[in-house]
């Protein structure tokens, strides 16, 4: 056995051994899907603070999870799980769910891209919507897609408040923030929370590549979990 061999293995028995214990596996069930903070992990769980610490400094020195600070109140941080072939071998139970619904502040950029991305890869209605949107697709977001081959068409932003209200609303809505403004704005409204940068300030391409290959993950984590 080779000295490659070795370490795959010792690797492989770090993370069996992080998750071995059940308050560390509902941790990473938790985070499965969506990125929060310890203290709505705290919240979900009934973990005291203290135990939930140890635990979160197990997974992250197993290298299964990171911490990302708000881009809106930069005194909180989001855990998110590492992308790792381990977490993936049991996927969670199909979720039934009849529309997708991104939320960023905007709804000109990342929102758009991951409504986008979610209609390539699922067959479940997929819509974008901003708490203050823009006036329209920002152009980054426009070229990316374009760069990437992926079909963007430039609609004009639409109010959280219409889309969840309007002619085309329907029950069953999976809300996602893709933002942190949004996430700490709607409060306990999201379903679920990807604590995406933005890169529209920036306004380069990497920034723009950066979001969608993230976005792009996510999707493609979530889109087999979920049935209409």
């Amino acid at each position: 056995m080779n000295i490659e061999v070795n370490e795959e293995l010792r690797r492989r028995a770090v993370l069996h051994a992080a998750l071995s214990d059940p308050a560390r596996l509902a941790i990473a069930d938790t985070l499965a899907l969506g990125d929060a903070s310890p203290s709505e992990l705290q919240e979900a769980l009934g973990m005291p603070s203290n135990l939930l610490a140890h635990h979160l400094k197990v997974l992250e020195s197993a290298g299964l999870l990171t911490r990302h600070r708000s881009e809106a109140d930069r005194r909180r941080t989001y855990l998110r799980l590492a992308s790792t072939p381990l977490l993936s071998l049991s996927p969670a139970p199909r979720r039934q769910v009849g529309r997708v619904v991104f939320v960023c502040t905007r709804a000109s950029a990342r929102s758009q891209l991951a409504r986008a991305l979610w209609r390539r890869a699922s067959r479940i209605p997929a819509v974008a919507a901003g708490t203050h949107p823009a006036g329209r697709v920002s152009t980054g977001a426009v070229e990316t897609a374009h760069r990437h081959g992926l079909p963007l068409t430039r609609v004009r932003p639409q109010h959280l408040d219409d889309v969840r209200g309007g002619p085309g609303a329907r029950g069953g809505d999976l809300v996602i923030t893709v933002c942190d403004h949004a996430r700490e704005e709607l409060g306990a409204l999201p379903d679920l929370h990807w604590s995406i940068p933005d890169p529209v300030p920036a306004d380069t391409p990497a920034a723009f590549d950066a979001a969608l290959e993230e976005l792009s993950r996510r999707v493609a984590d979530l889109a087999p979990r979920l049935a209409s």
